[in-house]
């Protein structure tokens, strides 16, 4: 068991570790670029990042398992590991563009206890403890209270072009379409971490990707938990970290926009 001192001592340790991460993002360039697949790339900054942090991890809490993006680590399911995308939104920090964000969670077990996200070039760190809200600085973060689907701001993943993504591409393609049709605004933002914590924030109403990676998504399903989002899968079930789909919407949106998604899934369907 741990107990509520010892979790803030490690999101304390968390958010040190992910505002020198973004020091350290702010200070490099992008040079050496590596193809991960299909228009994916990682970088030298990546890289860097996630051996920084790695190591800094290490020297605090010896004993806690670690999973990374680009370097992998422990793959165990029981326990405490932390997770980390190093740069989530690689393309765009490549672009010169300032939407990307280094994302840390801490799992025991299965289930995220502790999330930050840290933006480099936004100056803004978001976090959450598990049962006690989620916060942006010293704000207490609550979602929106948008009632309307026609009022509201919602983000969708970007396309992948890996081996399998074709029909996940379809779905995109249709939500884009259904959403554009009922929604004020459709967002493609590029970063999963960011859509989340924006979504807990209430700038965006909603976010939908159609991955679940535990780097991108676990430390700010967390953060959008806290601050009162409804997290689900494509289908409408309650999200956990074997979902391959993440949704998080203000629970005052929830019904229309799951009979959105349905119909664009619907299409798909069709489609295929």
């Amino acid at each position: 068991m741990i107990d509520d001192p010892d979790r803030r001592h490690l999101l304390a340790i968390a958010q040190q570790a992910t505002a020198q991460a973004s020091e350290l993002v702010r200070s490099k360039s992008p040079h050496v670029l590596t193809s991960k697949g299909d228009r994916d790339l990682t970088s030298d900054v990546d890289i860097a990042v996630e051996q920084f942090v790695r190591n800094f991890l290490h020297r605090h809490t010896p004993g806690v398992g670690f999973l990374g993006e680009e370097s992998g680590g422990t793959d165990r399911t029981e326990g405490l590991r932390w997770v980390l995308d190093p740069v989530d939104g690689t393309i765009n920090l490549i672009h010169g563009l300032p939407l990307c964000a280094v994302s840390l969670s801490l799992l025991k077990d299965d289930s995220a206890i502790v999330g930050v996200i840290d933006m480099p070039f936004l100056g803004t760190q978001y976090h959450a403890l598990i049962n006690h809200g989620s916060y942006v600085k010293n704000q207490r973060l609550h979602v929106s209270t948008t009632h309307a689907l026609n009022t509201a701001l919602v983000s969708i993943d970007q396309y992948t072009f890996s081996t399998g993504s074709e029909y996940k591409n379809v779905i995109r393609r249709r939500l884009v379409e259904h959403l554009a049709s009922h929604v004020q605004r459709v967002r493609m933002l590029g970063a999963s971490s960011i859509d989340l914590a924006w979504t807990a924030h209430g700038r965006l109403d909603a976010c939908i990707m159609l991955g679940n990676k535990p780097w991108d998504t676990s430390a700010g399903v967390l953060i959008a938990r806290e601050a009162g989002a409804r997290v689900l899968d494509l289908h409408g079930a309650n999200h956990t970290m074997d979902s391959s789909s993440t949704i998080a919407v203000t629970p005052t949106l929830e019904h229309e926009l799951m009979a959105a998604v349905g119909g664009a899934i619907a299409d798909s369907a069709i489609t295929e």
